[in-house]
């Protein structure tokens, strides 16, 4: 701890967004370039001595956050960059979209806000890069061991880099025709840039990784033939099976699964397409669905050109403080947050019947109305309780002629065939059934990630990774050095 006193006398002070007015005319990151280095080690300085750091146990990853804070108080980058790398593959990426439930479990943030932490670790992160404090790190000697990793999202990537630097050959099958899963097509660019993943992409490939894009696991190459000629399989397909809304008019033309929105946005922003066929300008666009895929179908939209944006979230709105009786430190509490895209739309007026920013809080969606062409041109919602009954006399109408359902995702999609063909057994509630070294029912095949935990964060998916790596290392080899940072059965703090 650099300065004793520091969480005393130096107020919170976050990464400055660039005007909403300038950032929705392109697709950059929302925050101002160079703006993050000069307060961040003051920010560092925040941190205390606090005896038992909590944000460890926040943070699946098992980060070192006290350390790299301290060494970054000290401007001692080299030294942070290692703390840092030495729980986490990719902390530019968990330092730009993960929502940080590490600051959730900071000891300050008993009565005070919390330290920085994701600010620090972007900061850390980023200089990395630029004092080249990450080269490749290829392995002194090879095992003779093949993996192969099905996916190639944050789990995948992870779980690769792990295998490879500890000697095995290892190959990633991807079944889009780039590399990064939902990091690729689902995240927006604005949230992060896709010259961070390809950074990250390019040391792999000099560690030794290989990649097969365009293929999918399943459909291009069968499973069980893909099984025979490697001596493990990793899959970590993530959980893509999107939900649905059944609800009368949900037939009708103009209503979309955002997984069907988002990935062609995207592909605008990689130079694929001019314009996207699903674009939303000049649209009224309702979004059902309150999470983190609705904020980024919201400022999707918001940069195409909507004519409005309204966002539809069925739980209440909750409060702006920390309720300590349904979410005690150091859970990671249910608290008003206004994301990037929030700002905008509020900033924006893009909805003007919303309650707050652009977001109709208890709000559940009864049926879609058409024209006589069969397009949606209006939804129909009810004001809900807190045990989700409609509140009598609370119908209302909005116009919509573009609906996006962000409803989350339930297990891995199956259309490809790659669990059939395979034989995985499937929990319940459709995710793959594994032990408790992520072994599944079939050997010499894990699993890991959304695929089997389901629908979770990126810190979690790349400590599955991580973790899984360990399990098949210790698979092909009886005893693994590598780390594992959780186990399959592990779940975030809760009350």
């Amino acid at each position: 701890m650099a300065d004793p006193k520091g969480f005393m006398t130096t107020p919170r002070q976050e990464w400055a967004r660039r005007p909403v007015e300038e950032r929705v005319r392109d697709w950059a990151e929302v925050y101002v370039p160079g703006a993050l280095l000069p307060i961040v080690t003051e920010q560092a300085d925040r941190c205390m001595d606090c005896g038992i750091p909590f944000c460890h146990d926040a943070c699946p990853l098992g980060n070192l956050i006290p350390e790299w804070n301290d060494l970054v108080s000290r401007e001692d980058w080299r030294a942070a960059a290692d703390r840092l790398h030495a729980t986490n593959n990719f902390p530019e990426f968990t330092g730009r979209l993960c929502p940080a439930p590490c600051e959730a479990g900071c000891v300050l943030a008993i009565n005070q806000p919390a330290v920085t932490i994701k600010n620090v670790e972007c900061a850390i992160a980023d200089r990395s890069w630029e004092e080249g404090f990450v080269p490749p790190k290829p392995p002194d000697r090879l095992s003779g061991r093949t993996v192969a990793v099905i996916g190639s999202g944050p789990t995948g990537l992870a779980a690769a880099q792990q295998l490879t630097r500890a000697g095995h050959t290892v190959a990633v099958y991807e079944k889009d025709d780039r590399l990064g899963g939902l990091m690729r097509y689902g995240i927006p660019e604005f949230k992060m840039e896709k010259h961070h993943l390809e950074r990250r992409l390019k040391q792999m490939r000099a560690e030794g990784t290989k990649f097969r894009t365009s293929t999918a696991v399943g459909r291009d190459v069968g499973a069980a033939e893909l099984r025979t000629r490697y001596d493990a399989v990793v899959v970590a397909t993530g959980a893509t099976a999107w939900r649905e809304l059944s609800v009368p008019g949900r037939e009708l033309a103009g209503i979309h699964q955002a997984m069907e929105y988002l990935p062609l946005a995207n592909r605008v922003c990689e130079g694929d397409l001019e314009t996207s066929p699903m674009s939303a300008v000049g649209k009224h666009v309702v979004i059902v669905g309150g999470g983190d895929t609705g904020a980024d179908c919201l400022g999707t939209a918001v940069r195409e050109g909507a004519a409005s944006v309204t966002q539809l979230d069925i739980y209440a709105q909750p409060d702006a403080e920390r309720d300590e009786d349904i979410d005690p430190w150091p859970t990671y509490p249910k608290v008003y947050r206004l994301s990037a895209a929030h700002e905008e739309a509020r900033d924006l007026e893009t909805a003007p019947a919303a309650h707050a920013d652009a977001r109709l809080f208890a709000a559940s969606t009864l049926h879609f109305i058409g024209d006589a062409d069969g397009q949606v041109r209006s939804l129909h919602l009810v004001e809900v309780d807190a045990l989700r009954r409609p509140v009598a006399g609370s119908g209302r109408t909005l116009p919509a002629d573009f609906v996006l359902l962000a409803l989350g995702f339930s297990g891995p999609d199956r259309q490809d065939g790659l669990i059939d063909q395979l034989g995985l057994g499937l929990e319940p509630r459709g995710t793959i059934t594994r032990d408790g070294g992520f072994a599944t029912n079939v050997p010499g095949v894990f699993a890991a990630g959304d695929a089997a935990r389901g629908q979770s964060l990126i810190v979690w998916a790349i400590a599955e990774g991580r973790a899984v790596a360990a399990a098949v290392d210790r698979y092909l080899t009886g005893s693994s050095r590598l780390p594992a940072p959780i186990g399959p059965y592990d779940r975030p703090m809760a009350v």
